[in-house]
């Protein structure tokens, strides 16, 4: 390792420091070269600068809680989450917020809930979620079926280039209209020289091959920065790999004074596209699927009302409308109702707020349940963030289970059925010979299987290591060869989380998503307590911890 950079915050080498900071919420476990929290933009620039002239990747980091993988590897990770920062600004008659990237998503909502207002999209990871780390994957939630992912509402953010330079990108509509000027930024300027006239060029081939699904946080968004010119779009989704951000600007919204949800039964999932497609009529800001697997799991936990109203059910969809007026949203939720009867095999509705949080009860069943499986049978999120066209989403449901049946693994499917969007927990069983390889075909299958349904391997979670050599069967080579066009111009070096929506040139395929996991006789051991703890904080989501407080714990 080079001598260490001259920063104010830290810089560690110790194995407990890197122990600490070898997992993420994902299934991966790299341990590092080493940890740098930086204090301010400042630190940030600096370390940038070193890691240039010394040849160090580095690893940008919020909580930790990305599923992906891309916030582990071997460089040196950068911990943004004590950014010195002002308090979260938030300007109530511009619905506008600025905050430090690592800020989360609960402290913004917090400031700025005294004026009515909130940032719409909503992941589960939330209360800790950095809005770094939600913009760099271009996050979303339950609530994107009406508010979208984490680019509509982002306005700007301040980066450090893999040139060390600082530039704030903000949309053309903030910046009047006109052509935002960069004067004097290296990365822009060769991006400008070197990449965009490719995209331009390459505009048909772009649209063609990008998915026609409504969510989609995989690759870099051509399509997004084709629409908007904007460079913000390359950044928001790019994970890190284009600059590291240290400062986000939002458009915020006003919080619906009311709120209601409906319990859609489902006896099959043949006409899942069909229901789902019928409830968007009626405008909700969710829908969330809970398939049988999921059901089967949580069966034994549910009280008897409950489980008698959702017995032999193959799926539920748990639906949420939001209005200002309690007239407007109670004729939502018959339309919604009615519109959901010609399929279902039975209808609750919930027309206040408290009942629908009750209602809503069963969604969080399962954690409690994933978290206290045995250390024999851990879940592994691998095939975890497929989303397809809504009219495939029953197919495609049908299809995973299939295929995880045929491989005998256990997999439990719930997700937002609004944007035809499925997360899969797989429940392997550790101690059988041969897991790792089962699991590895039963990706190779699903991965086929969005490909023919015209879907992406990540609708919010990004790529990050875990899908970064599977793109070239959604993209094609052309548009692949793009994403290295815009990777170079940005990061000519490659010290910005390599290996990340971009493969290393020996890890394309399946099988290279399958290594350096936290689990399996192959997984790096770490000291008993860090690991201990680490798992407890996947446990529980305890993603508020810093992982120093882990490694200097006694």
């Amino acid at each position: 390792m080079p001598s260490a950079p001259l920063l104010h915050g830290t810089f560690r080498t110790d194995e407990r420091a890197r122990a600490a900071y070898a997992e993420g919420a994902g299934i991966y476990r790299i341990v590092p070269r080493a940890v740098a929290v930086p204090a301010d933009a400042a630190d940030v620039a600096r370390l940038v600068r070193w890691a240039a002239a010394e040849r160090v990747p580095l690893v940008p980091r919020g909580a930790g809680s990305g599923m992906g993988g891309g916030n582990v590897g071997d460089g040196v990770i950068v911990d943004l989450t004590r950014l010195a920062a002002e308090p979260i600004a938030v300007c109530a008659d511009e619905r506008l917020a600025i905050a430090s990237a690592g800020a989360s998503l609960a402290e913004l909502n917090a400031a700025a809930a005294p004026h009515g207002l909130r940032l719409p999209p909503d992941p589960s990871s939330g209360g800790w979620a950095t809005l770094g780390g939600m913009l760099s994957t271009n996050a979303a939630g339950a609530r994107s079926v009406r508010y979208g992912s984490i680019r509509r509402w982002a306005l700007g953010a301040t980066m450090i280039t893999a040139d060390g330079e600082t530039v704030t990108l903000c949309r053309r509509a903030q910046a009047g209209g006109g052509p935002t000027a960069f004067p004097d930024v290296a990365a822009v300027e060769r991006f400008t020289r070197e990449a965009a006239p490719r995209l331009r060029t390459a505009a048909t081939t772009i649209r063609r091959r990008f998915p026609a699904t409504r969510k989609n946080s995989s690759g870099y968004a051509l399509d997004a920065w084709l629409d908007s010119d904007d460079i913000l779009d390359l950044v928001i989704g790019a994970e890190g790999t284009l600059g590291l951000v240290t400062e986000t600007v939002w458009q915020l919204d006003a919080v619906p004074r009311y709120r209601a949800g409906l319990r859609v039964v489902l006896d099959t999932t043949a006409t899942l596209g069909d229901v789902v497609a019928a409830l968007l009529a009626a405008e909700p800001s969710a829908i969330e699927l809970l398939d049988r697997t999921f059901l089967d799991l949580v069966a034994a936990e549910l009280p008897p009302p409950l489980a008698t109203a959702v017995a032999g059910a193959e799926a539920v969809l748990l639906v949420e409308l939001e209005r200002d007026d309690p007239a407007a949203l109670q004729r939502a939720v018959m339309q919604a109702a009615a519109a959901a009867a010609e399929w279902s095999g039975g209808v609750e509705t919930a027309l206040t707020a408290e009942a629908t949080e009750r209602l809503w009860s069963l969604r969080h069943a399962a954690s409690p349940l994933l978290a206290a499986l045995p250390p024999e049978r851990r879940s592994l999120q691998v095939i975890e963030d497929g989303c397809v066209p809504v009219a495939r989403l029953g197919e495609y449901v049908r299809l995973v289970r299939r295929a995880a049946a045929a491989r005998g693994i256990s997999a439990v499917l719930f997700g937002h059925a609004g944007d035809g969007h499925i997360h899969v927990n797989l429940l392997p069983e550790l101690a059988r010979a041969g897991w790792e390889q089962e699991i590895t075909g039963l990706l190779d299958d699903v991965t086929e299987a969005l490909v023919q349904l015209g879907g992406t391997p990540s609708g919010e979670h990004g790529d990050g290591r875990l899908r970064a050599g599977l793109l070239a069967r959604f993209y094609g080579a052309e548009v692949i060869a793009l994403f290295r066009a815009v990777k170079q111009a940005f990061d000519p070096l490659g010290i910005l989380n390599p290996g990340i929506i971009l493969p290393a040139d020996d890890a394309e395929g399946c099988a290279a998503a399958m290594n350096r996991l936290k689990v399996g006789a192959d997984a790096v051991p770490l000291p008993v307590d860090i690991a201990r703890a680490l798992r407890a904080i996947e446990q529980t989501g305890g993603y508020r911890r810093h992982r120093l407080e882990v490694a200097d714990e006694t």
